[in-house]
C-alpha cells in the first residue's frame, strides 16, 4: 500500500485555493458509497432522456474508467452567487438558473483552474499522471465529495457545506499519487425540514433524497429534446433555463453572501432573460449570442420551446406576434410550443393564427397540439373570422 504523499497534498489544496476553489478535500478511488442507489434510480426510469447515463453505467462503478491507476480523488468546490431570484418578473422575460447567469461557461472557467492545478502537481512529480474533470465524465461527484469531507447530500439530492450551502460548482482533479485523505462527512443536517420536497411545482420528489429529473424543470428546460408534456408545462412556470426552487427555499442558503468569480456574476441580459426577442435569432445569430454560456446545451430549438411555454403561462398578449412567427419556424420542436402558447393566450388574433396554421401543417405532433390550444375556443374562432361575437351590433 503506498504511503499517502503529506507533502503534495498540502501543496495540491494550497494551489487549489489560490485558483479560486473556495472547497477542497481527498478522498481514495475506490468504488462509490451509493452506486446501488444509483443503479437503481436508472432502472426506476427517473433519467429520462438522459440516455447518456445508462448507456455507460459500468463507468461510474469506479473512477479508474475516467484515469487507469487512480489513487486519490481531490474533491474540489468553487462558488457561485445565489439567492436573488425571487423577485416578480415583467411579463415577457423568464427566469434562468443562477449558475448560468455569468459572462462565462463555468466549464470554461473551471476546466482552467483545473489545467492549472495539473500543472502543479506534474512539477512536484513529473511522470505522475492525473485529470480533471467537470460533471461531464461518469463520476458520482457528490457521493465522492461527501466521502471527501465536504458536505452531505441533502434530500434535494443537492451536496450542501454548512458554510456555503450549494451555491457551488463541483469538479475532480484525479491522480495516481497516493493522498492523505479527509475524513468523510457523516452527519445530516436536513432533519425533518421538507422545504425543498414541498416547494417543487412538478413534484419531482417521489421521496426524500430521490430526484425523479423527468419531472425537473431543470431536466425539462435542458436535456429534454422532445416536447414538454403537457401537465408540466404551467407548473414549470416562469423558468426558461433551469431551475433554483429547491436551492431558494433552503434554510442552509439563507441568508448567504458568497464571493465568486467575476465570471460567475449575473449579467443583466440574462436576469431576467427577454424572450420576444429570441424569436428573431437565427442558428448563426443564437449561436453567437450564447455559444459560450451554458445556455449554449439547449440550441436554439429548445430555448425557443422554452420561451413559449414561458409567454403561455404568462399570457403575455403582446408576444401574439412573436408566438406567430415561431409557428412557422423550420423546427417542429419550435412549432408545437407556439402552438400551446398561442392557445394559452385566448385571443380572437392566437386562434387565427392556430387556424390558419393548421390548415399547411404537415408534422404529425404539431397538428395534434394546434387541435388541442383550438378546443374550445368556437366563440374566439368567430370573432377572429371578422364576425362580431354575439350580442354585439356591428357599427
Amino acid at each position: 500500500m503506498p504511503v499517502p504523499d503529506l507533502q503534495l497534498t498540502a501543496t495540491l489544496k494550497k494551489r487549489a485555493q489560490e485558483l479560486g476553489f473556495q472547497l477542497s478535500g481527498i478522498t481514495d478511488a475506490a468504488a462509490p458509497l451509493h452506486l446501488g442507489e444509483f443503479k437503481h434510480w436508472l432502472a426506476s426510469g427517473f433519467a429520462g432522456q438522459m440516455h447518456y447515463l445508462p448507456n455507460r453505467s459500468k463507468a461510474y462503478e469506479h473512477p479508474d474508467s475516467i484515469l487507469y491507476g487512480v489513487q486519490s480523488i481531490l474533491m474540489l468546490g468553487m462558488t457561485y452567487p445565489g439567492n436573488d431570484q425571487a423577485k416578480a418578473l415583467a411579463p415577457g422575460s423568464g427566469r434562468v438558473a443562477r449558475y448560468a447567469c455569468g459572462s462565462d461557461d463555468y466549464h470554461d472557467i473551471i476546466h482552467n483552474r483545473l489545467g492549472q492545478l495539473r500543472e502543479t502537481l506534474l512539477a512536484a512529480v513529473p511522470g505522475a499522471l492525473a485529470r480533471g474533470v467537470v460533471d461531464t465524465a461518469p463520476l458520482l461527484e457528490r457521493d465522492f465529495a461527501q466521502r471527501a469531507g465536504l458536505g452531505w447530500i441533502a434530500k434535494n439530492t443537492m451536496l450542501i457545506h454548512r458554510d456555503l450551502g450549494s451555491w457551488f460548482f463541483l469538479a475532480a482533479l484525479l491522480t495516481d499519487q497516493p493522498l492523505v485523505a479527509d475524513e468523510p462527512f457523516i452527519s445530516d443536517h436536513c432533519g425533518s425540514c421538507r422545504a425543498c420536497l414541498d416547494a417543487c411545482p412538478t413534484d419531482a420528489f417521489p421521496e426524500p433524497y430521490v430526484l425523479d429529473a423527468s419531472r425537473c424543470i431543470s431536466y425539462l428546460t435542458i436535456e429534454l429534446r422532445s416536447p414538454v408534456p403537457r401537465p408540466l408545462r404551467g407548473p414549470s412556470g416562469d423558468w426558461v433555463f433551469g431551475c433554483d426552487i429547491c436551492q431558494d427555499v433552503c434554510p442552509w442558503n439563507n441568508p448567504l453572501e458568497i464571493l465568486s468569480e467575476d465570471a460567475f456574476q449575473p449579467q443583466a441580459q440574462f436576469t431576467p432573460l427577454e424572450l420576444v426577442k429570441l424569436f428573431d435569432l437565427d442558428d448563426e445569430a443564437f449561436r453567437d449570442r450564447f455559444r459560450k454560456t451554458p445556455i449554449w446545451r439547449t440550441r436554439r430549438s429548445g430555448m425557443l420551446r422554452n420561451a413559449a411555454i414561458v409567454l403561455g403561462n404568462q399570457q403575455y398578449q403582446a408576444a401574439t406576434g412573436a408566438l406567430g412567427r415561431g409557428l412557422s419556424d423550420k423546427e417542429p420542436l419550435v412549432r408545437g410550443a407556439c402552438a400551446w402558447a398561442l392557445g394559452e393566450l385566448q385571443t380572437p388574433r392566437s386562434v387565427s393564427l392556430l387556424a390558419s396554421r393548421l390548415e399547411t401543417e404537415q408534422d404529425p405532433v404539431v397538428q395534434e397540439e394546434i387541435r388541442q390550444a383550438l378546443e374550445g375556443t368556437d366563440n374566439l374562432q368567430e370573432t377572429s373570422s371578422g364576425d362580431p361575437p354575439p350580442g354585439v351590433t356591428s357599427p
